[in-house]
């Protein structure tokens, strides 16, 4: 089959996706629809902003459907008449009822940021990372009525830096979704498709993070504190309090030093060092209420933080 015999729809909403979109538009399948998320208020001035694969859609020329809830009657009946061989999914934000599901004739592909069956969920990069994790990846899935249960198609894996952070990793995986959707697609054109069954037994779950899981607990060993700072950067981002204020904190190493968790050791322009439960980590960015994230050195110029002091 050659690509352009095959009728496509996308959907998906976030930067994320846009990658694999891309790669759906150079490899030249027929793409009849993208489905993403209804424009949303952005900004101090609340603008509609339209989602990034809206943008990179409407520039191709494709046509954009964003339904309030897909599972509507009329927006699945709106898309059975789009007639799609395929639905490629990619973090859009919605669930796809099984109405949707039976629609394409070689189903529905789902392109997950983790290696299934671990870190099923909506925030499986951050997770990966505040767990410690070296390694993570991409599968793609057939999908079924379930969370992120469906059937492998084809998996690719990369390591994770000791430093880095969910937006250094996000954007790393973003290209290889597109690389392992690629080669997944090019398996639909063959009719190679070898689907594998997940082991629920081995499954973990990675739910949203929200705003309080930024909390950092300073009796955490140093490990477990860097880590959910960087699995947190640059959203929802971690925080700890100064004298009754948010004191949000990112670009963290790990340092040598001990002392009362929560203690400042050592504050210079290369950042600031604080005693966790064992050891210690190097802060090397701060940001107060009403101001800008900047770097420890600029930080510290307008805000002394001796040694002793508490964070907490």
């Amino acid at each position: 089959m050659k690509p352009q015999e095959l009728r496509t729809v996308f959907m998906g909403t976030p930067d994320f996706a846009t990658s694999t979109l891309e790669g759906l538009i150079e490899a030249g399948v027929n793409l009849v629809g993208v489905y993403t998320q209804p424009d949303r208020p952005k900004g101090r001035g609340k603008k509609l902003s339209p989602p990034p694969v809206k943008v990179v859609a409407e520039q191709q020329g494709i046509p954009v459907f964003q339904p309030q809830k897909l599972r509507a009657p009329e927006a699945v009946a709106s898309l059975r008449k789009l007639q799609p061989d395929l639905v490629v999914v990619v973090a859009y934000g919605q669930i796809l009822p099984q109405s949707v599901l039976d629609i394409p004739r070689f189903g529905c592909i789902n392109v997950h940021a983790s290696l299934l069956p671990k870190y099923r969920g909506a925030a499986p990069i951050n997770q990966a990372i505040v767990d410690g994790e070296t390694e993570t990846g991409i599968t793609t899935m057939l999908m079924d009525a379930g969370l992120d249960t469906g059937d492998m198609l084809v998996k690719k894996s990369l390591a994770i830096g000791p430093d880095e952070t969910a937006g250094q990793l996000h954007d790393r995986l973003a290209l290889l979704g597109r690389e392992t959707m690629a080669e997944t697609l090019q398996q639909v054109l063959d009719s190679s498709l070898s689907p594998q069954k997940q082991n629920d037994e081995e499954s973990t779950y990675a739910p949203m993070m929200k705003k309080e899981d930024g909390l950092i607990d300073w009796s955490l060993p140093a490990s477990a504190v860097h880590n959910r700072v960087r699995g947190l950067e640059p959203w929802p981002g971690a925080f700890t309090h100064l004298d009754g204020q948010v004191l949000k904190i990112a670009r963290t190493t790990l340092a040598q030093g001990n002392g009362e968790p929560g203690t400042v050791l050592k504050a210079d322009d290369n950042g600031v060092v604080v005693a966790c439960g064992e050891g210690a980590i190097r802060i090397g960015a701060l940001q107060l209420p009403g101001k800008k994230m900047t770097a420890a050195a600029d930080f510290l110029r307008g805000h002394k933080l001796p040694e002793g002091t508490r964070l907490g």
